[in-house]
Formats: C-alpha cells, structure tokens, sequence
C-alpha cells in the first residue's frame, strides 16, 4: 500500500520500511529482552511485504544484523537489507565516530559475515567523519564498491554539500537523516533529494517516542497551526481517521515526498503491524497543511 520507490534506479522497495535499531537492549547495546519476539517481528515484516529492511553494525553493536540472518537468512527475493558503518560503541548509548578506512574495511567484512551476504545492496556512511579526510572516507566506499562487496552508497546525517561532494566519488543513492514531525532541520536536503531523485530515508521518523507521547508535537502543533487553537492537531486528525498519532505522522511522511522511505523501527509485531497500517491512511491537502 506504500507504492514503491526504485532504489538507485534498480532496486524496487515499498516505502515503508523497516527500521532494526529497536532488536537490541537499552541504549541499542546489547541483546533484546526477547529475541523470540524480535525474530517474529523481522518475519512477519516481510510477511506483509516489507522489502527494505535498515540496520547498522553499531546496533548492538552486531545484535541486530545476527538477528536479521538468524530469522531471514535464506533471505526471500526482492528483500534489500541496508546497513551501515562508522560508530564504534563503547556501552549503552555511547558512539563514537569512526571512519578511518581501515575501520571501515573491518566494518564491512563483519557485516557481510554476519548478514550470510556476497555483496551489501544498500551500505550507508553512518556518520561523516570530522577527524578523517573526506576522500579517504568515500574513496574506501568507491573502492569496496568497485570490489563488488556494495551495490549502492549512502550517507546519513550528511548536508547538501557533503552529498555534492561524495558524489565525485559514487553515485548517492539515499540520504538518511533525522526527519520527522517534530525535528525538520533537514528540510533543505529533503527537498535535494526530491530533485535528484535520492532516497531520503528518515530516521526516528516517530521522534523517537515524543509523537506517540505526544510532548513535542503538542508544542509543535501550537506553534504552526494558530496561535489562537490550543488544540493538537496531530491527535484531531488521529480521531478522525480512526487511526493512532503515529499511524497519522507515518501516513505525513509518506505524503510529504515520493522519495521518502520512512522506517519505523519496533520490537514486537503488534507495534509493526499498526505501523504498516499508516499506508492506508490519505490525508487530505488541509491535514497535510495543518501538520506541515
């Protein structure tokens, strides 16, 4: 029900992916609280047919790429699997930029281990790293890619800058920002992407929890929708669609731009499911200008 978006001209994925940070402990560190559920959550995923699946080795670190070849692994056709690399972690929530080649290399081979793979479809720069010339990063990527051990390249957190210059290197298939209906300072690099035919690929898209909760939106909505309503309009729209808020915030982002492909990430198949509902949900052009 999402439509579907060609990923680098030749990879076709339904738009409303699936985000894999959450099959980890507190503070992505470690294993989850319940594998069962997390290995049942990643099959009833591509059951109801998810098609990109996000990941990175710094979640867990390792955890969630193990878990994705554990449950998936012959992996069904059409399934892109994208990961990431450039963290080192240290323990819970700590991370750490680290994108020297050699880090990068070592990287890459793990995580080609641990997903059971030849070659990566989508692998992404987690992070650009300050302390490191950015030739010396792009040009590992242009050569892992030239090897044969990555299909497409990536970048996450990058600006418009950045993506112009990482593309002397490679072509940028996907941009991966924090984007949501709360946080929107990437709205320039949004709109890049939307021209150039990039995937933008936004994380948190849920705000990690403040949607659900409805803290930050509250303030947000006051802010954009009139001074006078007090009203959060994040939650009227929910009502009258019969739908959850972030049911509401994913069905935004999907209508927000054609090159966008949100993954919402969950531990347990209940949350997913409702989370793959938002496809069905057509706001109107006065809910879309309400939130926007």
């Amino acid at each position: 029900m999402s439509a579907t978006f060609n990923l680098g001209g030749d990879l076709p994925v339904h738009r409303l992916g699936f985000g894999a940070m959450r099959l980890t402990g507190e503070g992505t560190w470690g294993p989850p609280t319940d594998r069962t559920e997390c290995v049942a959550t990643l099959r009833r995923a591509v059951e109801i047919g998810v098609s990109l699946i996000d990941t990175a080795e710094a979640y867990g670190p390792y955890v969630s790429e193990t878990l994705i070849a554990e449950a998936l692994h012959p992996y069904p056709s059409g399934l892109v699997i994208a990961t990431k690399g450039g963290f080192d972690r240290s323990g819970p929530d700590q991370w750490h930029i680290n994108c020297r080649p050699n880090r990068l290399r070592a990287a890459l081979e793990g995580s080609l281990h641990r997903l059971r793979l030849d070659r990566i479809d989508l692998y992404q720069l987690h992070r650009i790293d300050p302390a490191v010339p950015e030739d010396e990063q792009f040009g590992f990527l242009r050569e892992a890619q030239r090897e044969g051990k990555i299909r497409h390249v990536g970048l996450s957190e990058a600006s418009v800058e950045q993506v112009e210059r990482a593309r002397r290197f490679f072509d940028v298939v996907s941009v991966q920002n924090r984007y949501n209906l709360v946080h929107r300072q990437w709205e320039s690099v949004l709109d890049f992407c939307d021209r150039e035919q990039i995937a933008f690929i936004p994380w948190y898209p849920l705000g990690a929890g403040e949607i659900l909760q409805g803290g930050g939106v509250r303030q947000y909505a006051r802010r954009l929708v009139g001074r006078a309503s007090r009203e959060n309009a994040l939650t009227r729209i929910a009502s009258r669609h019969g739908a959850t808020r972030s049911q509401i915030a994913l069905a935004w982002l999907l209508q927000r731009s054609a090159v966008m492909l949100p993954i919402p990430g969950t531990s347990r198949t209940r949350h997913l499911e409702e989370n793959m509902a938002a496809a069905t949900i057509e706001l109107s052009a006065h809910e879309i200008e309400e939130l926007r």
